[in-house]
């Protein structure tokens, strides 16, 4: 992935390690980053359903007790951790698989990816398959380890965490809805049945 163009600058975060007028998702995709953040690098994809915390109140309040879920969580998201992916499962065909019920307001997915700085597209080599290109991304010497946490909600909201390797810390997390639209749009996708 390199579509690495207009990424935002961090904003130093309060010491809860989120931005205070976050949206919903925003602070979701913060959450989801600093709980993956907290098992290390080098996993596999995670996938979370995003539920709306008042309605998991009403309609489930023991989980919510179990949850630490109070009246300060009106307008919250909720994520909740779904199976893990099958080692060796591409990913595309394994979000064509996924219906969710109505219940859930959105969900989030959370992978690694190599990514490249604006301009390194223009020493892309022509003509190269997949398998190449791929090869390229992995050798070039400007190359960036991410952490990607997409989030989305049925509505069409959505949002990315984009942790650098480099730079593990969560006051250096980048946010922004356009950050990776292509896997924004492939988690939309999961609502349109």
């Amino acid at each position: 992935m390199s579509d690495a163009t207009n990424i935002p600058t961090p904003a130093t975060p309060p010491a809860d390690g989120l931005p205070p007028a976050a949206t919903p998702l925003t602070r979701a995709a913060l959450e989801i980053d600093e709980y993956v953040a907290g098992l290390g690098w080098d996993k596999p994809a995670r996938l979370f359903a995003l539920v709306d915390s008042a309605q998991l109140r009403r309609t489930n309040p023991a989980v919510a007790k179990q949850l630490g879920l109070d009246d300060e969580t009106a307008g919250a998201l909720t994520p909740v951790e779904q199976e893990e992916l099958a080692p060796g499962t591409a990913l595309d065909e394994f979000l064509a698989t996924i219906a969710w019920p109505p219940e859930v307001a959105g969900c989030a997915l959370v992978v690694e990816r190599l990514m490249l700085p604006p301009g390194a597209e223009k020493s892309r080599p022509a003509g190269a398959t997949e398998a190449q290109l791929a090869e390229w991304v992995a050798n070039h010497p400007s190359r960036q380890e991410v952490r990607i946490t997409a989030a989305v909600l049925r509505n069409g909201k959505r949002e990315i965490a984009l942790r650098l390797r480099e730079k593990d810390l969560a006051r250096e997390v980048l946010t922004g809805p356009d950050l990776v639209p292509g896997l924004t749009k492939a988690l939309l996708a999961t609502f349109a049945a």
